[in-house]
C-alpha cells in the first residue's frame, strides 16, 4: 500500500524559504518518477515539479522555476522540495504524488506565505 507523508510546511514571510519532505513507503521508491503538486485555497490541484526515478531529470512549472528545487534520496525513500524566494501566491497545501495529476498523494503539508 502506497504511503506518502509530507512535512516541513509552515508560515513564512515573503522572500523566505522552506524545505518540504515526503517520506514514501509501500512501493519501490527508487523506480518511480515522483511529483509535487499543490492546491491553493479555493482552487484545483496544480502540478509543481517532477523528478525522474534516478534524479537526473527535473521539471518545474513556470510559476516556480528558478525558485524551487526538487530532489530525492532513494536510499531514504524521501522526496524533497526546496522553496526559496517564496511569494504570497505560493500559499497552498503541498502534496507529493506518484502521478502528475496528484491522484495518489499524501495528506499534504500547509505552506502559508504572508507578512
Amino acid at each position: 500500500q502506497v504511503q506518502l507523508v509530507e512535512s516541513g510546511g509552515g508560515l513564512v514571510q515573503p522572500g523566505g524559504s522552506l524545505r518540504l519532505s515526503c517520506a514514501a513507503s509501500g512501493f519501490t521508491f527508487g523506480t518511480r518518477w515522483m511529483y509535487w503538486v499543490r492546491q491553493a485555497p479555493g482552487k484545483g490541484l496544480e502540478w509543481v515539479s517532477t523528478i525522474s526515478a534516478g534524479g537526473g531529470i527535473m521539471n518545474y512549472a513556470v510559476s516556480v522555476k528558478g525558485r524551487f528545487t526538487i530532489s530525492r534520496d532513494n536510499a531514504k525513500s524521501t522526496l524533497y522540495l526546496q522553496m526559496n524566494s517564496l511569494k504570497s501566491e505560493d500559499t497552498a497545501t503541498y502534496y507529493c504524488s506518484i502521478d502528475s495529476l496528484g491522484v495518489t498523494r499524501g495528506q499534504g503539508t500547509q505552506v502559508s506565505v504572508s507578512s
